[in-house]
């Protein structure tokens, strides 16, 4: 174990998972090249993959990455899942993270994660537990609930792309944000002065629906989408939906400030809450942060 370790990682691909526990405090990881195209820590587990020892990974499980220490900033590097629904037709649990990350002050800056349902795993290490995290110019693509947990993660100068999908007749191909902030948590997921785009259809994404897990029925999820450009891909009409019906979206923490875009167009309002300028001004990194500010 050991805590403050700076690691410097050459190009290349490295097919393993990895895992920072949480006496590995302090720690970071840059790519050496600064191009997070040229580091790629990759690997192909999903839920419903079979274990050697019995049972499936689950989707925890199914992480290429998972960061469980404080304090742990990686610079350049792309976390990637490239398990794909089509060469697994038998395998019912899609959900396969590229990073799970559960750490307090975790930053991101200028990395990659790739993958299709469940790509980006932003949690804490426990319920009770409140978890801040950082993504400054990083990008996040998949389908389905493919950013997602119950840290209070910041995402700022951020781009978000939504992938085609032929496996499916019609819309929705999927969700991109699943907030589960705990009820108890003030703050859970805002993005800033990021974008949203989409190879799919016009239309045929929901901007997020929030996540009730089994383990937390308390959860009420949040997320504040500001300052962003949504593309066309997001159905701008509705772009938000329930994951079970039990939970509605609209008891849930929901809402946007000054959005552009053709997937901003306000046509119904009832369909997407829009903050105030005073309610926006609580709304902000810094907040969300607290005393934390990560380095550029």
């Amino acid at each position: 174990s050991g805590s403050g370790y700076t690691l410097v990682i050459a190009p290349g691909v490295y097919r393993q998972t990895v895992a920072v526990d949480p006496a590995r405090t302090e720690m970071t990881w840059i790519g050496a090249s600064e191009n997070p195209r040229d580091v790629v820590i990759v690997y192909d587990n999903a839920a419903g993959t079979p274990k050697p020892g019995g049972g499936t990974y689950g989707t925890t499980g199914s992480a290429t990455a998972t960061v469980q220490a404080d304090g742990f900033t990686a610079r350049w590097i792309t976390f990637a899942n490239d398990w794909l629904r089509a060469d697994h037709p038998d395998i019912t649990g899609t959900q396969a993270v590229a990073l799970k990350v559960q750490g307090d002050r975790s930053a991101f800056h200028h990395c990659r994660f790739l993958g299709h349902q469940d790509t980006l795993y932003a949690d804490t290490m426990a319920l009770g537990t409140f978890a801040r995290q950082y993504f400054a110019h990083c990008y996040a693509e998949g389908d389905v609930d493919f950013v997602f947990g119950r840290a209070t993660a910041v995402f700022e100068h951020c781009h978000f792309r939504t992938l085609d999908r032929t496996d499916l007749p019609a819309a929705p191909y999927g969700f991109v944000f699943a907030p589960s902030t705990a009820g108890a948590n003030p703050l859970g997921f805002l993005v800033t002065r990021s974008r949203v785009s989409s190879e799919a259809p016009d239309g045929f994404y929901k901007l997020a629906r929030p996540w009730v897990p089994s383990s937390d029925t308390t959860a009420r999820p949040m997320l504040t989408v500001r300052d962003t450009r949504l593309g066309p891909g997001v159905d701008a009409v509705a772009p938000y939906t329930n994951m079970r019906d039990a939970h509605p979206w609209q008891s849930m923490r929901f809402a946007e400030y000054r959005n552009t875009g053709p997937g901003a167009v306000v046509s119904v309002p009832e369909n997407r809450p829009q903050l105030s300028a005073s309610q926006a001004a609580s709304h902000t990194r810094d907040r969300y942060l607290g005393d934390w500010r990560p380095g550029a």
